[in-house]
């Protein structure tokens, strides 16, 4: 393997003219200045071709780019941004598209790169990571209302045209149909107010398990809580999420809801009214009169029972002593250290506890939860722990 080295403008000058005395043969030459055979070539050619000149160092820049964006397309994305300040390269893309149909449009990967290099677009600030947490092991029910299972089956319309959103409650233990709800939306108060009626009639459940979608949760949230999850917990109840994608986690109210919408929903009812009326009449049918195979072919009614813990409204967190309080603000803040520092809008009116980790850092509970840390040089806004779930080992199976 020949050894490589680099030579220098006089080198090069010097090796050319070596070559030019025709005395020496070219692969003597090549091995006195340890260059193969390849590179003193290309000097040789370069230096017959333009001189002295064409030994310096070149650019390795192609001299044409078959994909490159013409400058017409540069000049309709910048006008299309001034146009709309507030558009992206793909509502550009799709933009262009109707503009000109029949032509070669940029990519929406392209535009992008347009806009950072026009300066027309900056990326947006990473928001710093809080410290990483995995959720408990779901809760197993061994008597009624230890686990309650919360959702929302599919959405569909009534005869009238009328949005329909079925939500739906469930004993774990006994199976028993708690409640199915015919909504026009899945608004936050209107859940609330569901649930209220529930409380009050049949009492607390020890833990809530639901998805992570929302108004049960927030995917950017600290600890995935939502107002309403929230609520859940200053109540005193267990908040279980199932995996994202993971229907399985909550499969036997998935089954439940195969039940719920082929006797009730195929085909819908008139009215939402006439769709309650009929998904009560359905709720009875399951919980008093027909089987269920888990149950030894009884019905639910016969193993459910009313909670002992009745509802009593929001319980004020206990934080030790040594720990600051403070309450959060209607917009997510909390007043800290002559400033105000952004924890979450989903926690708005209640009081959070701050407890010293170390030096400038300080974590941040609501109730038993960790929501995230306050550091406090770089006077950023929560950094919100991350919850993440057990991995489930595979089983393997072993042949003898």
């Amino acid at each position: 393997m020949p050894i490589r080295n680099h030579l220098t403008s006089a080198q090069k000058q010097q090796f050319c003219q070596e070559v030019s005395l025709a005395h020496i043969a070219f692969a003597v030459v090549c091995r006195a200045f340890r260059i193969s055979r390849q590179t003193g070539y290309k000097w040789w050619r370069r230096y017959q071709t333009a001189g002295v000149c064409a030994l310096a160092e070149q650019s390795r820049r192609p001299h044409r780019y078959p994909s490159q964006l013409h400058p017409h397309w540069i000049e309709r994305i910048r006008q299309t941004r001034q146009r709309f300040p507030r558009w992206g390269a793909k509502k550009i893309h799709a933009w262009l598209r109707g503009e000109f149909p029949r032509a070669r449009r940029p990519a929406v990967s392209s535009i992008g790169r347009v806009l950072r290099r026009l300066q027309l677009s900056h990326p947006r600030p990473r928001r710093l990571c809080g410290p990483v947490r995995t959720w408990p092991p779901f809760r197993m029910a061994r008597r009624p209302n230890e686990v309650w299972t919360v959702d929302f089956k599919g959405w569909f319309r009534t005869v009238d045209g009328r949005r329909c959103e079925p939500l739906t409650v469930r004993d774990l233990y006994s199976r028993y149909g708690l409640a199915v709800c015919i909504l026009p939306d899945r608004s936050e108060p209107r859940v609330r107010h569901q649930f209220v009626r529930l409380f009050r009639r049949y009492g607390l459940p020890h833990a809530i398990h639901c998805d992570q979608g929302g108004p049960f949760g927030s995917a950017s949230g600290p600890a995935h809580l939502s107002r309403l999850s929230a609520w859940w917990i200053s109540l005193g109840i267990e908040m279980e999420y199932s995996r994202r994608g993971r229907p399985a986690d909550n499969g036997a109210h998935e089954q439940w809801h195969r039940e719920l919408k082929a006797e009730t929903a195929r085909p819908p009812a008139a009215t939402l009214a006439h769709q309650q009326r009929r998904s009560q009449r359905w709720l009875h049918h399951y919980n008093h009169e027909r089987p269920h195979e888990a149950l030894g072919q009884r019905p639910p009614a016969q193993h459910w029972r009313k909670s002992s813990r009745g509802y009593q409204g929001i319980r004020p967190p206990r934080y030790p002593k040594a720990w600051l309080l403070r309450r959060v603000q209607q917009r997510g803040e909390i007043y800290w250290r002559g400033g105000v520092r952004f924890i979450s809008e989903a926690l708005w009116g209640y009081q959070v506890g701050l407890r010293p980790k170390g030096k400038g850092v300080w974590q941040v509970y609501f109730y038993q939860h960790l929501i995230g840390e306050l550091h406090e040089p770089d006077h950023s806004p929560l950094r919100p722990a991350q919850y993440r779930h057990r991995k489930r080992r595979k089983k393997v199976s072993v042949m003898s």
